[in-house]
């Protein structure tokens, strides 16, 4: 019995051990060796070196500053992790030879600071082999044929991104600008979600990839939000539908996402499913669910009970299509594509899925987008709404500051009868001031002339009166050019 007893205490011990053991091995990280670990820096370059050199100066001094700042921060940590342990080891041992101080070997190297461009291209290279946060130099293009060079890290949204290519474009803040990647092998393009990271997505391009960002406007990008009743009303006439005021659309908004959870369109129809290898196009009737798509099987009716799921969309990204019934003998040209982000090349692991017409193509892929994002997608859209409500309000108050003396009605600079061109001319040739406007009808006040009768001037008195008025225009001009400025430096600021 003892022996029993004995055996089983042993066993009861090595299961332990073996459990111990067992969290400590999930515990530790994947470590994956350096020499299989291959590091992409640039998206849209053939090298490293040519992206670096199409970065403006300032970002440039800006990446060394900030891969400077990150080894300094590792170094002087390293160090302290260094002191801590001595001060424990001492309470054993008598004596310990002092730390390595790394942050001033660190400090030493950035004290002989880089002055040409090719001396900080170098330092940039060493630093972000080194670096702990991921960057990318990302090449965007623009709709004109031009292009952006970005520096892009890890932690910065899409939503950033949009920021500082308007600080570069200048261009107006609308919601409807979005970063897309294309596709060419597969002939697929997709908008990036605002609260997406960047630098995700574009690590899974392969090497050889022939893949772009460009940087265009899309109007359907919240169409979802800017026309609420095309998506859960669509079983009416369109025509209907066109009579719906902005206080009916805020209400659809307020029912289907700012309650507990965000309420899916409920979309149904057929669709064209392509089959796995093959250029041939099924009709299949699809519902859509918010946990992903639906179908109904042959012989089966359509209800629940009979449905068979065609994907979620946990692990898939939506992407439209450019040309389909060309590349793969499609019914239409309205097509889409689901597939796993990773994907780059042909694959039965994609789903192609064809519409009849552009309408369902928008109701489906913008339906498919809130079924996987749900309320962040919401939150993208008022975001967005914000900034550019914030950008225009701004713009008008510079607007107003440059040109003080504007017409409500028309809200555009208002010159008095007669302009300052001619004021310029009295100095040399006299002339008879304007007369008095009579006010008319609809007519704000600042633009009505007062009800005065003017008496007839001199020679010298128009010619000075002239004199004065052209004093007044340049001084006008003067101070709008340096209020124009200040509110470009406060715009940068911003």
């Amino acid at each position: 019995m003892d022996d029993i007893d004995a055996m089983f205490s042993d066993l009861l011990g090595e299961m332990d051990h073996l459990s111990q053991s067992l969290g400590s091995a999930a515990d530790a990280p994947d470590v994956v060796p350096a020499s299989q670990r291959k590091s992409t820096f640039s998206i849209g370059f053939t090298d490293l070196n040519e992206s670096l050199n199409e970065l403006e100066d300032h970002d440039l001094d800006a990446l060394v500053a900030d891969l400077g700042s990150n080894s300094t921060t590792k170094a002087s940590s390293g160090t302290n992790n260094q002191s801590a342990q001595s001060a424990v080891t001492q309470e054993f041992v008598t004596a310990l030879p002092p730390p390595s101080n790394n942050a001033d070997s660190s400090r030493e190297l950035n004290t002989h600071k880089p002055q040409t461009k090719a001396d900080k291209i170098k330092l940039a290279l060493e630093k972000l082999k080194e670096a702990k946060v991921r960057k990318l130099i990302v090449k965007v293009l623009m709709s004109d044929g031009s292009a952006k060079t970005l520096m892009v890290d890890e932690r910065q949204t899409v939503r950033e991104v949009l920021d500082k290519l308007f600080e570069k474009t200048h261009c107006d803040c609308s919601i409807d600008w979005s970063l897309c990647e294309t596709n060419p092998e597969l002939q697929i393009e997709r908008g990036f979600e605002d609260h997406e990271y960047l630098v995700e997505p574009l690590s899974a391009w392969t090497r050889d990839s022939e893949n772009k960002i460009y940087f265009v406007s899309r109007p359907q990008k919240y169409v979802i939000f800017k026309e609420p009743q095309l998506f859960y009303m669509w079983k009416k006439k369109k025509a209907s539908l066109k009579g719906i005021n902005e206080q009916a659309k805020q209400l659809l908004l307020k029912e289907h996402f700012e309650g507990s959870t965000v309420i899916v369109p409920d979309l149904e129809g057929t669709l064209y499913l392509k089959e796995d290898g093959k250029k041939v196009w099924k009709p299949r009737y699809f519902m859509l669910r918010a946990s992903g798509i639906y179908y109904v099987p042959k012989g089966k009716t359509k209800s629940s009970s009979d449905l068979a799921c065609f994907i979620h969309f946990e692990k898939v990204n939506i992407y439209t299509t450019n040309n389909y019934k060309q590349k793969y003998r499609a019914p239409t040209n309205f097509c889409f594509v689901l597939k796993h982000p990773c994907i780059q090349k042909e694959s039965h692991y994609i789903k192609f899925l064809c519409c009849d017409d552009q309408h369902t193509l928008l109701l489906w892929t913008n339906s498919i987008r809130t079924a996987k994002y749900g309320a962040v997608l919401y939150k993208n859209y008022q975001a967005a709404v914000k900034t550019a409500s914030s950008s225009q309000t701004l713009h008008l108050a510079a607007y107003k500051v440059v040109f003080p003396a504007t017409n409500p009605s028309l809200n555009k600079p208002w010159v008095p009868s007669g302009g300052l061109r001619r004021s310029r001319d009295r100095c040399n040739e006299p002339q008879r001031p304007p007369l008095p406007r009579s006010p008319q009808v609809g007519e704000g006040e600042a633009e009505r002339a007062p009800q005065t009768h003017l008496s007839p001037l001199g020679e010298a008195e128009e010619a000075a009166l002239g004199c004065l008025l052209l004093k007044q225009d340049r001084s006008m001009r003067e101070r709008a050019k340096k209020e124009s400025s200040q509110i470009n430096v406060f715009a940068a600021t911003l």
